[in-house]
């Protein structure tokens, strides 16, 4: 299985740039991938993912860093060195058509298809179904909006790990902390995998 995490400079697939790309191979821990590259010259950045990484625009569009196009050529190739392909993360679907949408764009989409395709495991999905059988509900933001609140924190926090990286909501740090890396995060989510599988 390959555990994946990205950071982009926003949050829309269509019109946001992959600037880091971050994996580890679950059953050999010590096989992972970490690349960064600059944005494409059209894709927006938004301010609160310059807050979440702690990067400024200048870092994003970097010329001296590789293209997305060959970052991501470099993972797929990457990922054959895996045993298992199925891919893994938090709200892995995000990652999966982000990256997907730059393949489609860069003419690789075949790549794409050929090394890894769409087969995945989610952790939230994981998580909300485990803490719902010990809690005996899923666990939601507010009784009001139904949605889950089984956000990687929240799925660290039921896991027993320490989250030290930094938060942002609507613009504002709420929480100051490390910024985000995807190795990091993937090799979060993980250790988060093992905890619930055990």
């Amino acid at each position: 299985m390959i555990v994946l995490d990205i950071e982009s400079s926003g949050l829309d697939t269509g019109r946001c740039g992959i600037w880091q790309i971050g994996a580890v191979e679950f059953e050999n821990p010590k096989n992972v991938f970490l690349e960064e590259s600059r944005i494409d010259d059209e894709d927006e950045i938004a301010e609160e993912a310059l807050m979440v990484i702690g990067k400024t625009k200048e870092d994003l569009r970097d010329k001296k860093k590789q293209s997305q196009k060959q970052m991501i050529e470099n993972f797929l190739k990457w990922c054959k060195t895996c045993d298992e392909r199925i891919v893994a993360g938090h709200n892995v679907g995000f990652d999966i058509i982000f990256i997907q949408s730059k393949c489609i764009r860069y003419g690789i989409k075949d790549k794409f298809s050929e090394v890894i395709g769409v087969r995945t495991i989610d952790l939230h999905t994981l998580a909300s179904l485990k803490y719902k059988e010990k809690k005996g509900q899923f666990k939601m933001k507010d009784g009001k909006t139904g949605k889950s609140d089984m956000n990687l924190p929240s799925v660290m926090e039921f896991c027993g790990l320490k989250d030290t990286r930094r938060v942002v909501e609507k613009g504002k740090v709420i929480k100051e902390g490390e910024a985000h890396n995807a190795l990091t995060d993937a090799k979060l989510t993980a250790e988060c995998f093992r905890r619930l599988l055990k």
